[in-house]
């Protein structure tokens, strides 16, 4: 997924929410600095406090306002009206390959499930909502794949969906660990091997 906020003009609020991505996404949650936020965004701390009861309310609305958004805009649109989900995917994680996301720093979701899910119940369910999303649009496009004969019959759309998100948050996270972008085009053409073993 896209791991920078946009960077249209925004309000204070909206400022604050990109420069909060960019703190959590380098720093992690726990580590993430108030006050390198409200200086990233050229706020004060009245005008977040204004906008958000607190940092864990600041980290929902990013996964919410900002996480959600990306993932939906790099993963789930492109393949929203798909026959050929097999051929639309490696498409879509070669464009990710060239851009080299996630290398530094992992994937946001994958990064915050990671830290956040094992200590708070809230952060747990809205990155959950986001994961089901995902393998939700997936599933969908294998289903209409399987009808427009792109895909074998017999082939589980939801197993195969669940399988493609983990195997994504796997390798973004193995890459990022040994910050080598081959290993990331070793898995990713691993992947494609199994996506084309799916065809008729």
């Amino acid at each position: 997924m896209r791991t920078t906020a946009p960077k249209a003009p925004r309000n204070t609020r909206g400022k604050i929410l990109d420069a909060a991505f960019e703190e959590f996404y380098k720093n992690g949650f726990q580590g993430g600095s108030l006050n390198r936020i409200v200086d990233g965004a050229g706020a004060t701390k009245g005008a977040l406090f204004h906008h958000f009861k607190g940092k864990n309310d600041l980290g929902y609305s990013v996964v919410r306002e900002v996480i959600q958004p990306h993932l939906e805009e790099e993963w789930s649109d492109p393949l929203a009206h798909s026959a050929d989900p097999i051929t639309d995917l490696k498409r879509i994680f070669r464009q990710c390959l060239k851009k080299e996301i996630g290398l530094t720093h992992g994937c946001p979701l994958n990064n915050l499930a990671q830290e956040m899910s094992p200590l708070d119940e809230r952060f747990r369910r809205s990155l959950e909502k986001i994961y089901t999303m995902w393998r939700e649009s997936l599933a969908a496009a294998f289903v209409r794949g399987i009808k427009a004969g792109k895909v074998r019959k017999g082939v589980s759309p939801n197993k195969v969906a669940a399988f493609i998100v983990a195997a994504q948050a796997g390798m973004i996270g193995t890459a990022k660990n040994a910050q080598d972008q081959g290993l990331l085009k070793q898995t990713s053409q691993a992947l494609f091997d199994y996506l084309d073993s799916l065809r008729p």
